[in-house]
C-alpha cells in the first residue's frame, strides 16, 4: 500500500546575500488517515516543510534536495498546471491567519466555489451548493447568508472555520495545518481542533499539524515530530513522546508549560537561543544550550536511534540509553 507522505532526506536551502540552511536531512513518513504534529520553537523548519509539500517556495532562490511524494506523486517534479491541479486537489493547507489567506475582494461563497469549478470541472451552480454544504460541516450558523459575505464580516473564528471549509471542498489526501489556532481565544481555539479531529476522520484524509504547544499536540495528533535548527530530532507516538521523551530537547519542551505558570510555578525555560541556520550544522545544533552535552555532541552530527518501531531519537545521550 502506497504511503500518503513519504519525505527521504530533504535538505533545503535559501540563497542570495545569505545561504540560510532552512531544512537538514528531514525523513518523515506517514499513513493514511494519520495525524502527525511537528512540534517545536519559531524557526525550527516546520512551516517551511509545508510549503515545500505545497511547493510555494520561491524556485530561483531555492535549492532543494532529497525525496518527497504524496500518495506517490513526486512533488519535486511538479510544475505548471500539475502543480496547480495537485495544491487543493491532492494536498490542502490551512493558514495561520485566514484573513490574509482570503481574499478581501471576493465573498466566501465565491472563494470555495472558484476552488471546486477549478479541481472538480462542475458548474457554478454544483460548485456554490458544494461551498454551502462544507460551510453547513463546519458548522457555520446561517451557511446560506454567510456565502455571501465578504471575509471582514466574519469573526476570526468564523474565518477559521471558512478557511477549513475551503481547504476541504476538494477532498484532499493530505490536510497541512499552520498553526491555525494561535491568533484564537482559548473557548475558539478548542471548538477548532475538535472540529479538525473530527472532519479528519469523516474524510480519511492525513493531517500534518505545525504547533509550538504541547497541548495543541496531545489534543490533535497521534503521532508527534519535534523539529529544532531544521532538523528532525525525536519522532514517536503523542504518548511515547509524552511519556519518555528521550531527546533534551523536547523535555525542554515539556518542562516549559504555561498551564504551571498560570498557577503560580516559575517557567522553566530553555536556555540560550537558536542557532543561526547560515551556518549548517557539522554537530549536535542544540549542544549549546543542552544540560547534558559533553565532548561527544561535538564530533559530529548525532547518530539516529531507533529504539522501538517508528520512534527515532537524534541524540548520543538517547543512543547510551538504547543500549543499556
Amino acid at each position: 500500500m502506497t504511503r500518503l507522505l513519504d519525505i527521504r532526506n530533504l535538505t533545503l536551502r535559501f540563497t542570495g546575500k545569505r545561504t540560510v540552511h532552512a531544512l537538514n536531512n528531514v525523513s518523515l513518513a506517514m499513513e493514511q488517515g494519520e495525524t502527525l504534529a511537528l512540534l517545536g520553537e519559531s524557526g525550527s523548519g516546520k512551516s517551511v516543510t509545508l510549503k515545500a509539500l505545497l511547493g510555494l517556495l520561491p524556485p530561483k532562490r531555492t535549492q532543494i534536495e532529497g525525496q518527497m511524494t504524496v500518495n506517490g506523486i513526486d512533488v519535486l517534479s511538479l510544475s505548471g498546471r500539475a502543480l496547480q491541479k495537485y495544491r487543493g486537489g491532492e494536498v490542502s493547507m490551512v493558514f495561520q491567519e485566514p484573513a490574509l489567506a482570503l481574499d478581501p475582494v471576493y465573498t466566501i461563497g465565491h472563494q470555495i466555489a472558484e476552488s471546486v469549478m477549478r479541481h472538480k470541472g462542475v458548474s457554478r451552480a454544483e460548485a456554490m451548493s458544494t461551498a454551502l454544504d462544507m460551510l453547513d460541516r463546519v458548522r457555520i450558523p446561517s451557511a446560506n447568508r454567510r456565502l455571501h459575505n465578504y471575509p471582514h464580516e466574519l469573526s476570526g473564528g468564523m474565518r477559521q472555520r471558512v478557511m477549513i471549509a475551503l481547504a476541504l471542498a476538494c477532498r484532499p489526501r493530505l490536510l497541512l495545518a499552520d498553526e491555525p489556532t494561535t491568533a484564537l481565544d482559548a473557548t475558539v481555539q478548542i471548538q477548532i481542533l475538535l472540529l479538525l479531529r473530527e472532519l479528519q476522520k469523516e474524510f480519511g484524509m492525513g493531517v500534518i499539524f505545525v504547533t509550538h504547544d504541547i497541548g495543541v499536540a496531545v489534543e490533535i495528533s497521534e503521532r508527534v515530530a519535534v523539529m529544532y535548527a531544521g532538523q528532525i530530532v525525536e519522532e514517536g507516538t503523542t504518548r511515547e513522546i509524552i511519556k519518555e521523551a528521550r531527546h533534551p530537547y523536547t523535555q525542554g519542551l515539556l518542562a516549559a508549560n504555561l498551564h504551571d505558570v498560570a498557577r503560580g510555578a516559575r517557567l522553566n525555560a530553555i536556555p540560550g537561543a537558536p542557532p543561526s541556520l547560515e551556518v549548517k550544522p557539522d554537530a549536535c545544533s542544540f549542544a549549546p544550550r543542552c544540560p547534558l552535552a559533553h565532548a561527544d555532541c561535538l564530533k559530529g552530527l548525532p547518530p539516529m536511534v531507533h529504539p522501538a518501531p517508528r520512534r527515532r531519537v537524534a541524540c548520543v545521550c538517547a543512543e547510551r540509553m538504547a543500549a543499556e
